[in-house]
């Protein structure tokens, strides 16, 4: 994986403007790992995926991530000021193609979920079904009592323990931020989605870009790759340049 440049990140702005989120996360990605496969991005685990688009956030943005949360209790706004560290978390579990659970009389077989998994799944709004589906597609075997069986019959309280096992065996899949609001202390837990946080913020940096080539061209005559080639610091130069 590498850095990309402005234009190499505009590019992967433009492609993913009309993509759902896990295909802007393969974009992304497949434009920073040249040299690997889309479809083999699309194998990764969701917590590697997601790591990895860390990695990418913090190369092209710093190491501080800035937002904005309501709290629940009172509808104040709060602002969230953390570190790419703080939401870096390890694994108990040795990385494997495929876990091993097994309860009372049922051994089980499973991988973890995908961006294939989520693109599968994306059309489905009832989350019991989303889940079940999920666990249907990365379930690998099934015994009750050294039988074969199908993901359709196990009981609840054993897919509730197969999902259990893949969060704890991938921790960076599904991050949640504790929060505490100021006004009135209040505490909750959110979800932090590196997808949409990293693309919501090169949105906003593509447009403001785009403002800047716009202005320079204008001012300048020059060509949108001359522009972008240019030093943030640089440009910035010659944008206050042209606003005296």
């Amino acid at each position: 994986m590498r850095v990309l440049s402005a234009s190499e990140l505009l590019s992967a702005w433009e492609r993913g403007l009309a993509q759902m989120p896990v295909q802007r996360a393969l974009t992304l990605l497949a434009a920073a790992c040249p040299e690997t496969s889309v479809d083999t991005l699309a194998k990764l685990s969701i917590g590697q995926r997601d790591a990895y688009l860390l990695t990418l956030r913090e190369w092209t943005f710093g190491t501080q991530l800035l937002s904005l949360a309501t709290c629940p209790s009172c509808r104040e706004r709060v602002e969230l000021n953390f570190n790419v560290a703080d939401i870096r978390i390890a694994s108990n579990f040795e990385l494997a193609e495929a876990y091993s659970l097994s309860i009372a009389e049922y051994e089980l077989h499973f991988r973890l979920p995908n961006s294939q998994d989520l693109a599968a799944i994306d059309s489905y709004t009832d989350i019991s079904k989303t889940r079940y589906f999920l666990l249907k597609r990365c379930l690998l075997t099934a015994n009750q009592n050294g039988q074969a069986i199908t993901a359709d019959q196990l009981p609840t309280d054993i897919v509730d323990a197969v999902v259990q096992r893949m969060a704890e065996a991938e921790p960076q899949a599904d991050v949640q931020l504790k929060l505490s609001c100021p006004s009135c202390s209040h505490q909750w837990q959110e979800t932090f989605d590196i997808v949409s946080f990293f693309w919501n913020e090169i949105d906003a940096w593509a447009y403001r870009v785009l403002r800047e080539v716009h202005t320079l061209a204008l001012a300048y005559g020059w060509h949108e790759t001359e522009i972008l080639t240019l030093s943030p610091g640089r440009r910035q130069f010659y944008l206050e340049m042209v606003s005296k």
